[in-house]
C-alpha cells in the first residue's frame, strides 16, 4: 500500500490504479472501459471519477467490481471508498452515485407482536430480534421523477400522488393498476410507496409480489407452522403494494390475503394492487376477494402515445448522461410503440452498440439494432376491424355475427372474433370484447378463447381459418 501523504491529487491515485488494472484485464477491455474515467476528485480515503454514462458505470460495477476493490484497496487501503459521477448532457448539476447501492428508502423499526417472542415472527424477521426494520424493498430508479406522464398513465399518477399526500385516507383505497405488460405498473406502484417513504417515514411501507407472497405463505404453514406469526407480521404493514396479484391464485393463500386486507383497510393503511388485467377478468379468485379489489379506485394504463415515448426517451437519455441526435430519439418513438419496457431496452442496447464499437449514435445504426431487436410493429386493430374481417371471410353479415344465432358457423366465427381481438388488441379487456360482440360478459368471451385454442391444436381446417385470418389483419410483408 502506498504512504497516504504521499497522494495528495486524484490523478495520482488513478494512475496508480490504472497502472495495476492494465495487468490484469484484456488490452481491448481496457482500452474501452477504464481509459474513458476521467478522475476528479479524492478526498478521506475516497476518490471521485467521472464515467461517460450511466449505462457505463453499471458495466463497470457489473464485470469489473471485483478487480476495482482489491486495487482501491492496494492503492489507497483498506477504507478506500470509490463514487461515480456521470458526465451531464447540459449545465445541469452532475449526478453523483456510489459505488455500492444507492440511497435505498427504509423504513422505521417497528416491534412485532407474535405469541413466541423469542421465536421468528414473520417471513422477514431473525429469532432474537425485539424490533425490526423492514426494508420496504423499494427501488430508488422508480421515483415520480423519472415518471413520464401522458394521457396513458395521468389518472394513475394523479391518484398517486394524491394517495402519497394522505395514504389509507382518500377514496383510492386500494389503488387497483391494471394493463399490459410493460406500460409501467411496476414503476407507478413503487413510485408511490417511495413518495410516502419521503413525506411520511413514520409509515412501514412493503412492496412485494403475489408470487412472493404466496411462497411466504407456503412456507409460513408447511414448513415453520407460523401462520399466526405471518399474519401478524403483515398486519403491522401501513402501506402495503402487491405486484402482479393476478399470481396470487391460492386457495390458502387468498384467504389469508383477505384477512390481512380487511384488517389493513379498516386500520386506514393504505393498499396498491397491480395486474396484467382488470378485477372483473381474474380468473380462480374468491368472489369476496374481487369485490374488495373494486372498492376504491381501477385504473387502467394504455399503450404510450407518440409524445409520451418521445419525452420518455429524452429523460432516460439525461439519466443515462448520452447525447443521442433528436432524429434517432423520433425514430426510435415512431418504431416502437408497444410499450415503455421495449422502447427502454432498444435505447440501452443502442448505447451499448455505439459504446463496444466506439460509434456514434446515429439513425443508420438504430435502424440496424431494432431491425435485429423489435419486429415490425402492427397497425391498430380495432374490435370492428377483427369482426369486419371475420365476417368477410366466412361471408356473414356483422347482424349475425352479434345476434343470438346457435348456428355453428356463426358460433365459430364469433368465437374467433373473440379470440383475435384478445390476441391482437393490447390492452383489451374480455368485458369490452364481449360487448362489442353480441353483448356477451367476460366468462363467454373467456370460454371462447378457450374453445378456438382448444380447436385450432385439433383441428387442422379450423386453424387454417384462424390463421388466414390473422394474416388478413396483420400481413406478413408488414
Amino acid at each position: 500500500m502506498l504512504n497516504q501523504t504521499a497522494i495528495n491529487k486524484h490523478s495520482d491515485v488513478w494512475n496508480n490504479c490504472l497502472r495495476i488494472i492494465e495487468q490484469i484485464i484484456e488490452p481491448q477491455q481496457f482500452a474501452t472501459w477504464f481509459k474513458p474515467i476521467v478522475p476528479v476528485d479524492f478526498q478521506q480515503n475516497t476518490l471521485t471519477v467521472e464515467v461517460p454514462s450511466h449505462f457505463f458505470r453499471e458495466y463497470i460495477e457489473d464485470a469489473f467490481l471485483d478487480v476495482l476493490k482489491s486495487t482501491l484497496k492496494r492503492v489507497i487501503g483498506a477504507d478506500a471508498k470509490l463514487l461515480y459521477q456521470v458526465k451531464p448532457v447540459s449545465t445541469e448539476k452532475p449526478m453523483v452515485y456510489p459505488a455500492s447501492d444507492g440511497n435505498t428508502p427504509m423504513n422505521k423499526a417497528v416491534s412485532i407482536n407474535t405469541f413466541h417472542p423469542a421465536e421468528n415472527p414473520g417471513p422477514f424477521v431473525f429469532p432474537g430480534l425485539k424490533k425490526l426494520v423492514i426494508n420496504p424493498r423499494l427501488n430508488p430508479a422508480f421515483s415520480f421523477k423519472n415518471l413520464i406522464e401522458g394521457e396513458c398513465n395521468k389518472m394513475g399518477i394523479t391518484a398517486g400522488i394524491t394517495i402519497s399526500d394522505r395514504p389509507g385516507k382518500t377514496p383510492f383505497n386500494p389503488l387497483f393498476i391494471f394493463g399490459g405488460s410493460g406500460l409501467g405498473k411496476t414503476h407507478l406502484a413503487q413510485a408511490i410507496g417511495i413518495e410516502i417513504t419521503r413525506k411520511s417515514p413514520e409509515l412501514v411501507v412493503l412492496y412485494l409480489t403475489g408470487s412472493e407472497f404466496k411462497t411466504q405463505f407456503m412456507n409460513a404453514v408447511n414448513v415453520h407452522n407460523k401462520l399466526a406469526d405471518f399474519l401478524a407480521f403483515y398486519m403491522r404493514i401501513d402501506v402495503l403494494i402487491v405486484d402482479d396479484i393476478q399470481d396470487l391464485a391460492s386457495q390458502g393463500a387468498q384467504h389469508a390475503f383477505f384477512n390481512i386486507f380487511n384488517h389493513l383497510h379498516q386500520s386506514g393503511k393504505q393498499l396498491i394492487f397491480t395486474s396484467d388485467r382488470a378485477p372483473v377478468d381474474l380468473q380462480n379468485f374468491e368472489e369476496r376477494l374481487l369485490s374488495r379489489f373494486k372498492w376504491g379506485l381501477s385504473v387502467q394504463l394504455s399503450q404510450p402515445d407518440y409524445n409520451t415515448r418521445l419525452s420518455m426517451l429524452r429523460s432516460r437519455c439525461f439519466r443515462e448522461g448520452v447525447e443521442v441526435p433528436e432524429e434517432v430519439l423520433e425514430f426510435l418513438a415512431s418504431r416502437i410503440k408497444s410499450n415503455f419496457r421495449e422502447l427502454e431496452g432498444v435505447l440501452i442496447s443502442l448505447i451499448a452498440h455505439a459504446t463496444l464499437a466506439h460509434e456514434d449514435i446515429s439513425l443508420s445504426l438504430a435502424e440496424q439494432v431494432t431491425g435485429s431487436l423489435v419486429s415490425e410493429q402492427q397497425n391498430n386493430i380495432s374490435i370492428e376491424a377483427v369482426q369486419s374481417t371475420v365476417c368477410d371471410y366466412f361471408n356473414i353479415t356483422h347482424e349475425q355475427m352479434v345476434s343470438p344465432c346457435r348456428k355453428r358457423q356463426i358460433v365459430q366465427a364469433r368465437q374467433i372474433a373473440m379470440y383475435l381481438s384478445r390476441t391482437l388488441i393490447p390492452n383489451c379487456s374480455l368485458s369490452t370484447i364481449g360487448s362489442e360482440i353480441g353483448g356477451k360478459d367476460h366468462a363467454t368471451v373467456l370460454h371462447a378463447c378457450t374453445t378456438v385454442t382448444d380447436l385450432m391444436s385439433t383441428d387442422k381446417t379450423f386453424r387454417q381459418y384462424v390463421n388466414d385470418i390473422h394474416k388478413m389483419l396483420v400481413p406478413m410483408d408488414r
